[in-house]
């Protein structure tokens, strides 16, 4: 049986993990980071529980923590005058910000005027990772979905530091589904240049190509992992390339990566 992707869905009062194939999503017994679950997600997994769209689709994982990196477009430092860091500049957004696709992103007009979109490749752990070379970095990976960095930009600036701008509930959207890294030996998602694209109310507004990271997946798990141990479910959000514009309450926001899907979620 062909290779799935990997979801989280509630059906009725159930939450569970599951497998994508043509739409179908099938039940899995684990948390898709399990050995005996990533085996049977590419031979077979449990029985079908609905089509896509008779289950929701929450966010396809429940990090410990998001880290997020900073200026790792070239085309975005440059559209905001700032030079290139010479290292993974990176920050923490909490779990509570969180959400899946089709959840709404809550504007927090009681502190902020200015929330902006960024799309983002987002690479979700397998195994805990401490200390992890470049070389062996891969290896930790369970797959990639779509993330929106979502930033109050107005508090990022006051601030000086972007804990606050970053930090909201519903600042952290994920999906639709994870798709697993290939086997060293079979075709599969490639992260090194794949197109990733912004829709607000079906306007383009960022069009760029993961090939503009200054910092490549694997260099960033490296990075990361010297400073602190990556739990199997955490996610580091790896960037975003140039475009990056306001939001307000009542658009629609659509985050397109090549290979993955459409992450889509409203504005409140």
């Amino acid at each position: 049986m062909e290779q799935g992707n990997f979801v989280r869905y509630r059906l009725g009062t159930d939450v569970a993990y599951g497998v994508v194939r043509d739409r179908v999503v099938y039940g899995l017994a684990a948390e898709p980071w399990s050995d005996e679950v990533w085996t049977q997600a590419r031979v077979a997994a449990g029985p079908a529980v609905g089509l896509v769209g008779e289950v929701e689709l929450l966010a396809p994982c429940q990090p410990t923590k998001v880290v997020a990196i900073g200026l790792n477009y070239r085309a975005h430092a440059a559209e905001h005058g700032l030079d290139l860091p010479a290292e993974p500049l990176f920050f923490l957004k909490p779990a509570s910000a969180v959400i899946g696709p089709g959840a709404a992103i809550v504007y927090p007009g009681h502190l902020s005027q200015w929330v902006d979109h960024e799309a983002e490749l987002a690479v979700v752990i397998g195994r805990r990772a401490h200390r992890a070379s470049r070389e062996e970095a891969p290896t930790f990976v369970l797959g990639y979905t779509c993330a929106n960095d979502v930033t109050a930009r107005d508090l990022q600036r006051r601030d000086g530091q972007w804990t606050r701008s970053k930090g909201f509930d519903t600042f952290c959207p994920l999906g639709p589904w994870i798709v697993p890294r290939p086997d060293p030996a079979e075709p599969g998602l490639d992260p090194v240049d794949l197109q990733i694209r912004c829709w607000v109310n079906g306007q383009l507004r960022q069009d760029g190509r993961t090939a503009d990271m200054v910092f490549s997946v694997a260099e960033l798990i490296a990075h990361v992992s010297a400073v602190m141990t990556l739990e199997p479910g955490d996610v580091i959000l790896t960037g975003t390339p140039a475009g990056v514009g306001p939001l307000v309450p009542g658009d629609r926001v659509a985050v397109e990566i090549e290979g993955i899907g459409t992450l889509e979620n409203s504005v409140l």
